[in-house]
Order: C-alpha cells, then sequence, then structure tokens
C-alpha cells in the first residue's frame, strides 16, 4: 500500500498524536504560569514559541495571556495545529481512508471529534482547563487503544504508528526545549524551587511523573529528568523510545515492500546516535543545541517518508 492511502493513515494518526501533544503543552503553560504570575505574560509567550507559532498567533491575538493564548491552542480554526483544526483534518483522514481502519478505530475518531467539536465549541474558562485538556488526552487514548487493540498488524498499521511517533518525539523535544531555553527567567534560579517546580511540570505535561518516580524515588535534578525524557529506552515519549519504534516499524515495512528505502537508513543513523549518547554529552552540545539539532532531523525523516511511500502520488 503506497500513495495516498498510506498518507491519509500517516497523517491521520499525526494529527491525533498532535491533538494530544497539544494539549499537554498548554497543560504545561498553565502550571508554569501559575508558578510565575509576575511573569505570566512571558510564560505564555513562550508557550507560542514553543509551538513555533509567534506569527499566526500575533495576526490572530492582540497580547500574550492565558485565555488568548488557550483560544489560540485549542480553539482557533484559523490555527492549523489547534486541537480543534487537527481533529477535524484527523476526522477528515480517517474518512478518506476508512475501508482501512477497523470499525472500532473509526468509531473512536468519529466519537473524538464530535465529543471535542461540542467542547470546544465555547470559550473554556480557566477553572474548566485542566478537566478540558485530560479530557482531550482521554479522547486520544481511546483512538490509540482502538488501533492497538483492533488493527492487524500490516502496512496500515506501521504507517500509523510511524505517523504517531514522529509527532511524539517532535513534541517531547520542544516541551524539553521550552523549560530550558525560555521558560527559566535567570541562570540565578538553576536549582531553585521554582527550577524544580518547572521540572516537575515538564514531567506531568508528559505523563511520565509516576514513571519517573519509580525509577528514580524522590529525586529530581533536572539532569535526570532530561535524561528519562531524551535516552530511556523503556519511556514510550522519550526521544529515543520513539526513534526505535518508527526503525522497527520502517523496517517492517521495508521488508514487506522487498525495498530498502532510505528512511530507514535515515532514522537507523538517528537511532544509534542516541543510543550512543549520554546526558552528560547532551549537555556539554548544549541541551538547547541539541533539540533543535533533534526537531530538525526529525522534521527531515517525517518529508523522506512522505517521498519514500510517495503519498502525494
Amino acid at each position: 500500500m503506497l500513495g495516498k492511502t498510506a498518507g491519509g493513515l500517516f497523517w491521520m494518526y499525526r494529527y491525533l498524536e498532535r491533538a494530544e501533544n497539544t494539549a499537554r503543552l498548554a497543560d504545561a503553560g498553565f502550571r508554569i504560569a501559575l508558578t510565575r504570575s509576575d511573569h505570566a505574560e512571558d510564560e505564555w509567550a513562550s508557550i507560542i514559541d514553543t509551538a513555533s507559532a509567534r506569527g499566526a498567533y500575533l495576526a490572530a491575538e492582540g497580547k500574550f495571556d492565558g485565555p488568548s493564548v488557550i483560544n489560540f491552542l485549542l480553539r482557533d480554526p484559523q490555527n492549523p495545529s489547534s486541537v480543534i483544526s487537527v481533529t477535524e483534518a484527523a476526522r477528515n483522514n480517517a474518512r478518506l481512508v476508512r475501508t482501512a481502519l477497523t470499525r472500532e478505530v473509526w468509531e473512536a475518531v468519529n466519537e473524538t471529534w464530535i465529543t471535542l467539536k461540542d467542547t470546544l465549541a465555547r470559550p473554556v474558562r480557566e477553572t474548566d482547563l485542566p478537566d478540558v485538556l485530560n479530557m482531550i488526552r482521554k479522547q486520544s487514548a481511546l483512538v490509540r487503544g482502538a488501533t492497538v487493540g483492533t488493527m492487524l498488524r500490516n502496512d496500515i498499521y506501521n504507517f500509523a504508528r510511524i505517523g504517531t511517533f514522529i509527532e511524539r518525539a517532535d513534541n517531547i523535544a520542544r516541551i524539553l526545549d521550552v523549560k530550558y531555553y525560555v521558560l527559566l527567567p535567570s541562570v540565578q534560579l538553576v536549582g531553585s524551587t521554582l527550577d524544580n517546580v518547572q521540572w516537575e511540570t515538564i514531567l506531568r505535561a508528559a505523563s511520565a511523573e509516576r514513571s519517573f518516580r519509580w525509577l528514580h524515588g524522590g529525586e529530581t535534578r533536572p539532569l535526570t529528568i532530561a535524561d528519562f525524557l531524551i535516552l530511556d529506552r523503556r519511556m514510550p515519549r522519550s526521544l529515543l523510545y520513539c526513534m526505535r519504534k518508527i526503525a522497527g516499524n520502517l523496517g517492517y515495512l521495508c521488508s514487506d515492500y522487498g525495498v530498502r528505502r532510505p528512511s530507514l537508513d535515515f532514522v537507523l543513523g538517528l537511532r544509534d546516535e542516541l543510543e550512543e549518547l549520554d546526558i552528560d554529552q547532551v549537555m556539554e552540545r548544549g541541551l538547547h543545541q541539541f533539540l533543535t539539532y533533534f526537531i530538525n532531523n526529525n522534521n527531515i525523516l517525517a518529508g523522506q517518508v512522505e517521498q519514500d511511500f510517495r503519498f502525494n502520488s
């Protein structure tokens, strides 16, 4: 299966993952803004920067405040990466590839669209925001559960998983980057109570707090958290875990089609590079520089997958 059907599946799952990840980003912004009420405008601006959406945001909104940023991230139909926009795009793609999906997956996607369209029809009050963000994550989990529980492990499934993990890796890198590069207002605060609270917020935004506690107890050193989210092969949202999964799924596709594609070699290079790194080496390079390098290469990988499997043909 090549061409538009493969592309429809790849992008459908990227959109669904993006909806969940946007909710995670909004959650991180909300929690961090609460800890820095005196610099809340800066914190919300950094969230927009993390989403690479400053230009689009400034064209739609006038100032960086919680209600405006939340509206832009969740509800603005003019923002192509808002939750409502990507959920609609995912549903449209699901309709185009309906015969490639199980009934359970289609119903989960359709229910997600209906639920979010109703929930986000009105501005989200700040008091309701945690519940709304949690609901977005739960709806995404329903689709993921239907996919894992009912889809045949063939090329359809592989394209779905590749789209999911490419989008997930991008999001985790951006969440880490906003903490390290933008949010901390002064190097004097490194290691302070504020610094630790912000790092713990990043763990919660990645649904990684409980897993981290199981492995590391009460330790909340920034280096340990960064290592967990970048290089831990057991953590299903770490950068290394995502690259390992993409490599596996691309390997299955190349085996099924009997042709080794450049995207497989590219992701194997990214995976091996991460396997050989330790967190001290990452920090020596500069965390921001490393994350920028990773995000760029992840984008190149996505484009190579589209080219290799002729999504536009």
